[in-house]
């Protein structure tokens, strides 16, 4: 178990220090706030983000071991930041209570997202490594003066939100090394050290899952539902995590969820998480399946640290996580399927999960699992490569193999990957893709009609066909022509029948226009 200890600041460092409240702060503090964007127009300073490193981290300490309300800064404060610039970003904070136990720590990290939310003209978006800060120039115009007084201000919610918390001590940390070097050698085991708890107990182990409707703020109709086989979706809080949370404040957000009856047990649906999520989302939907790509999926948040994605060019599923800045196979960055994954909402085709759900043994089971994956980034997959079956592992290209369709269909036929012969999911050795098959066309010719009924004498009919807002589903229904709707001064009593068997058919437009005579009128 990796140690809890205060971190070491090193000789010479930058150090301002503040002891005890302040007596004001110069912003106003309420849920109000929560949901509150800082748009790049707006911002003083971004803090963390896609260019910095940044964490958050809670540690539980011995009581004589944390001083209480104490802040300290380690590098750069905001007079000595520049306008519109980005800067490295940390928050630490020490707890201690009778009640304080190292299970609670990412309970209460993941509270820092939604206390600072509070703040006004300060927007804290993801959690843990990820964290993405920004101040706005508003903030400032009023008073604001030193991170410090955001410390002061965090603090003083989280010992009034969660009274078992008897004294808080906080280190923020804008020196770049320092940051870094905290980050890789004291957070990231921690943060592994938490993932890796779960991975012997199961959701046919428990009686109870549990939510977290943190996120609510942002995805209003978001419930994150959190089982042993399936942590929140911000990576932040697992099955013990939650349990521990709903103990100690059980009006908080994480709250108890009975399983009730297995309606699914492949997809994970369950009685009871039925009930539960249609009445925290608002009855905005009434079925989840916990380990379903394709019927039923969890919602997505928008803290969700990677996105999974159809393609049903190729009939499998990619993943990209939110640190790779380049566009997937599909065309589409981590940034702009997230504008359509998120807000709380069930969408058919993309999934937003935590890291840690890789490390699941029933990793999105009911639709194939590491046998339906083909591609993702390199970086992720060396991250989670252990996981991934050893027979699957090589087939599953990354950006080093593939950067467009085209190239990923060729990759996946020449390691043939699973997708191109059919999936059999292991879970229960069923049979669910049949593999890729070529398209054939049928063309049945009818007789002609009379000269004088010629379609081409018909006013010009043109019907658009647009693309689906959905991907396609593997299981595609019957393909029908569209209808060609013609003056009824000229019926049409001829025409071609088109026979399409056994394809899998994307249409991008379709444009139907007449044809013009040869030789003028």
């Amino acid at each position: 178990m990796a140690e809890r200890k205060r971190v070491e600041i090193p000789e010479g460092a930058k150090i301002k220090e503040v002891q005890g409240t302040e007596a004001e702060f110069p912003f106003d503090i309420s849920p109000m706030f929560e949901g509150e964007r800082v748009r790049k127009g707006d911002m003083f300073v971004e803090l963390g983000g896609p260019s910095q490193p940044g964490f958050e981290l809670v540690l539980a300490l011995p009581e004589d071991q944390v001083e209480d309300m104490k802040v300290t800064l380690i590098g750069p404060d905001l007079d000595e930041m520049e306008e519109g610039k980005a800067y490295p970003y940390a928050m630490i904070y020490y707890i201690a209570g009778s009640q304080v136990e190292e299970d609670l720590e990412p309970v209460i990290e993941r509270r820092n997202h939604d206390f600072q939310n509070y703040i006004e003209g300060y927007m804290h978006l993801n959690q843990r490594y990820d964290i993405w800060i920004r101040l706005s120039k508003g903030a400032l115009k009023k008073g604001l003066k030193s991170l410090t007084e955001i410390a002061h201000a965090t603090m003083f919610l989280f010992k009034n939100e969660l009274p078992f918390i008897e004294k808080i001590e906080a280190v923020y940390i804008t020196d770049k090394d320092l940051v870094e070097k905290i980050l890789n050698e004291v957070a990231m085991p921690i943060y592994e050290e938490r993932d890796a708890r779960v991975e012997t107990l199961h959701d046919e182990d428990v009686d109870e899952f549990y939510s977290c409707t943190l996120c609510q703020s942002f995805a209003p109709t978001n419930v994150c539902v959190v089982s042993p086989d399936r942590p929140s979706l911000c990576g932040a809080i697992s099955w013990f995590d939650g349990r521990a949370a709903a103990r100690v404040d059980p009006e908080g957000p994480n709250k108890a969820i009975p399983k009730g009856d297995v309606v699914d047990p492949v997809g994970g649906e369950y009685s009871g998480v039925n009930e539960f999520a249609k009445e925290e989302s608002g009855g905005e939907y009434d079925r989840i399946k916990l380990h379903s790509f394709f019927e039923y999926p969890h919602t997505s948040c928008g803290c969700f640290e990677v996105i999974g994605f159809y393609m049903p060019e190729v009939d499998g599923i990619g993943w990209v996580h939110r640190g790779y800045p380049e566009p997937a196979p599909n065309g589409l960055t981590f940034s702009t399927m997230a504008g359509q994954t998120g807000g709380g909402k069930q969408v058919i085709g993309f999934l937003g999960i935590g890291i840690s759900y890789f490390r699941s043994k029933k990793f999105i089971q009911a639709d194939g699992g590491w046998y339906r994956t083909v591609w993702m980034p390199k970086e992720l997959k060396q991250r989670i490569e252990k996981y991934i079956p050893e027979d699957v592992r090589d087939k599953i290209a990354t950006e080093e193999d593939a950067r467009t369709i085209d190239e990923l269909k060729e990759f996946l036929k020449n390691v043939d990957h699973p997708v191109v012969t059919g999936v059999t999911r292991p879970v229960d050795g069923k049979k669910i893709t049949e593999g890729w098959k070529e398209e054939e066309e049928e063309v049945e010719e009818v007789e002609e009609a009379p000269a004088e009924a010629e379609v081409a004498e018909a006013q010009p009919t043109q019907q658009v066909v647009q693309p689906a807002q959905m991907p396609m589903m593997p299981q595609m229904p019957a393909f029908q022509m569209p209808q060609i709707q013609l003056p009824a001064a000229q019926p049409a009593t001829a025409g071609i029948k088109l026979i399409i068997k056994d394809a899998k058919i994307v249409i991008d437009k379709i444009i139907v226009k007449s044809e013009e005579k040869k030789g003028g009128k």
